[in-house]
């Protein structure tokens, strides 16, 4: 019997269209003689669809068309088995529209990658691909992650964090605060986003203050550190759980500018359409010596292991030309295109890098199975809420 996988992407995020691409790339690429995957789309207002049309990529030229020829589904868990439920229900025969066995989010970006769509999910107790809520939320908050790497000995850059209303409330002390800390040039990045969006660099006060402004229009915290002006920028991705991991090849991906930017990664030289991460332009693999490439090999499951990981995370990393430095810049623990290029460039295929994440899932659920979450007691027998009083003869408060 073939393992139904229903496989998520979308949803209400800046990063909604390259979801889609890398969403729909694993589509189709599982291996139909063992899964059977059903695709499952996430408006931007958070509404599920599936169906035909919603795997066919040249439908989402139009949307409004596209939702139109879609099932719009709910979900219901039963008899140990999650269901796509359509809406509204049929008032005769069935309305299961699918059922799938495993979980499988290809989703970017705030409101899905950073455990939202995890907690969702993990709550119709379906096992699930990649990190658990957790972890996504740790990697997905750059300053959480770089004090979690820091108290593990694994290197970052020092940095400075600001919410929008504390820059409301005093820009130039706001602005103090960065520069006190940290040397221009300066760069500025949300805290909670991928694939480029909201970064700039400042060199002075009144382009810190641009930059600020710019990054707040994306999120309520952001970053400021230290740019790296000579710098190269490797990528390599960790595929594995807490318990075994192993790394890709390494990447150096190629910018326009000072940033690798969100048109570097998803438009520049492509022609008919983007393909996702894919098709960006890149040197793999990276022109390094064996040593520098073991060492970044090594930090990355490091990386992966530290913040819990599972599946595949993309760790980018940071060579400061001048000290000849490494520093972890950032994990993403859903990559866009779930980085099979870096599997492909040592001979994993990308329907094997799929089965792969899912034996994953599958034996994380095993693991859950086995611990306690529960206990009998007979508290509730006992439980008087009408004298309002706690296990000790405490007024419940």
């Amino acid at each position: 019997m073939k393992i139904r996988v229903g496989v998520f992407f979308g949803g209400k995020s800046v990063e909604h269209e390259v979801s889609v691409i890398s969403g729909l790339q694993a589509y189709h690429s599982f291996d139909r003689q063992k899964y059977e995957p059903v695709p499952i789309y996430i408006t931007k207002d958070n509404e599920f669809y599936t169906g035909e049309a919603v795997g066919d990529i040249s439908n989402y030229k139009d949307i409004p068309a596209l939702l139109k020829k879609s099932m719009r589904v709910f979900f219901l868990y039963e008899k140990g088995q999650l269901k796509l439920i359509r809406y509204p229900v049929k008032k005769l025969g069935s309305s299961v529209a699918a059922q799938i066995d495993v979980a499988f989010p290809v989703v970017h970006g705030a409101n899905v990658e950073d455990g939202s769509l995890q907690g969702f999910l993990r709550h119709y107790n379906v096992p699930l691909a990649g990190c658990d809520v957790g972890a996504s939320a740790v990697t997905m908050d750059k300053y959480v992650m770089k004090t979690v790497l820091k108290d593990n000995d694994i290197p970052v850059l020092d940095c400075v964090m600001l919410n929008s209303k504390e820059y409301e409330r005093d820009e130039d002390a706001a602005c103090d605060k960065v520069e006190a800390r940290v040397a221009y040039p300066v760069i500025i990045k949300p805290v909670n986003l991928g694939s480029s969006v909201g970064i700039r660099i400042a060199r002075d006060r009144e382009s810190l203050r641009e930059a600020l402004e710019y990054a707040f229009t994306f999120g309520s915290r952001v970053l400021a550190e230290h740019a790296i002006t000579n710098l190269r920028e490797i990528n390599c991705a960790v595929l594995g759980d807490y318990e075994q991991a192993q790394a890709s090849e390494c990447e150096e991906p190629i910018s326009s500018d000072e940033i690798l930017s969100y048109e570097d990664k998803y438009v520049a030289g492509k022609k008919g359409g983007s393909e996702g991460m894919r098709t960006a332009r890149r040197e793999l693999p990276a022109d390094l010596t064996s040593e520098r490439r073991e060492e970044i090999r090594q930090m990355a499951v490091k990386t992966f292991q530290v913040l819990n990981c599972n599946g595949v995370s993309r760790i980018d990393f940071m060579i400061d030309k001048d000290t000849d430095k490494v520093y972890v810049n950032e994990i993403n623990p859903i990559p866009g295109s779930l980085a099979f290029y870096l599997w492909e460039a040592l001979g994993k295929p990308y329907p094997e890098l799929l089965d792969d994440m899912v034996k994953l899932a599958l034996k994380r659920e095993r693991e859950e199975k086995k611990m306690l979450t529960s206990f009998d007691s007979n508290i509730l027998q006992n439980a008087n809420l009408a004298g309002a009083k706690g296990s000790k003869g405490n007024k419940v408060r």
